[in-house]
């Protein structure tokens, strides 16, 4: 039996994790996706600028969704219009995207990105927040 932490590291050595700062670079590029995979009361409490909100419990069902992607109606299409973008996961401290991670990667995804350290690195960090709006 596994803890949810051996489970973790385990699964992190079978993804790549970038750092805040790869992000923050990454973020230069307009087209750069950015998905928090914190659940939703989470995510209204401060986020990063240009991320969607898909949670981890139903990341895999709503990926084909992005923004970025001109066909929503045809999942396959619409998921290999992705499937070779880098993906930014994203979730409070790196557990959540990194299982994220692995999963899009079983699906053929080829860069799903776990960050490092999550939100709690990127506040560390000093990295701006999006404040959620009423």
């Amino acid at each position: 039996m596994k803890t949810a932490q051996e489970y973790i590291s385990e699964i992190k050595t079978h993804i790549i994790e970038v750092s805040t700062q790869e992000l923050l670079t990454a973020m230069l590029n307009p087209d750069v996706i950015i998905i928090d995979v914190r659940e939703h009361d989470e995510f209204t409490t401060g986020h990063i600028e240009g991320a969607v909100n898909f949670p981890r419990g139903v990341l895999e069902m709503k990926i084909h969704e992005h923004p970025l992607v001109s066909h929503h109606c045809e999942w396959v299409l619409a998921l290999n219009e992705l499937a070779d973008k880098n993906i930014y996961l994203i979730c409070r401290t790196g557990g959540r995207s990194a299982l994220a991670a692995a999963s899009l990667q079983d699906m053929g995804f080829s860069k799903p990105l776990s960050v490092a350290g999550g939100m709690m690195q990127w506040q560390q960090d000093g990295f701006p927040l999006v404040p959620h709006k009423i």
